[in-house]
Order: C-alpha cells, then structure tokens, then sequence
C-alpha cells in the first residue's frame, strides 16, 4: 500500500506538465476524499440507500 505522500506525488506525475495550482490542489482534494470515503466504507460507517431516500424526500 502507498503512503499517502506517495499517492500525492504519483498523482501529480502524471498530470499535464502546465497544470497550475489551483487543478493540482483539486486533484488532491478529490483524492483525498476518495480515500477517506473507501475508509469510511470499510468501516461500515455509512448510510443506507433507504435512508438516503428518506432524507432527501425532506429537501
């Protein structure tokens, strides 16, 4: 498994050589997320499709 220091450089590697740093900063954010909701699922740390249907028919 990558370090997460890792993942980040290997990310920015293969991104265009004129990405500026605001779409770097993104790339690592979605990552980032990404990685947080896996953990989040692994954990069982999670909402049901029902209970979703039941929030968003509160909206």
């Amino acid at each position: 498994m990558q370090t997460i220091k890792q993942e980040a450089i290997d990310a920015i590697a293969k991104m265009p050589e004129q990405a500026d740093m605001e779409e770097i900063m993104y790339r690592l954010y979605v990552i980032d997320k990404i990685r947080k909701g896996r953990q989040a699922a692994d954990r069982g740390d999670v909402t049901s499709i029902d209970d979703l249907k039941k929030e968003i028919e509160k909206w």
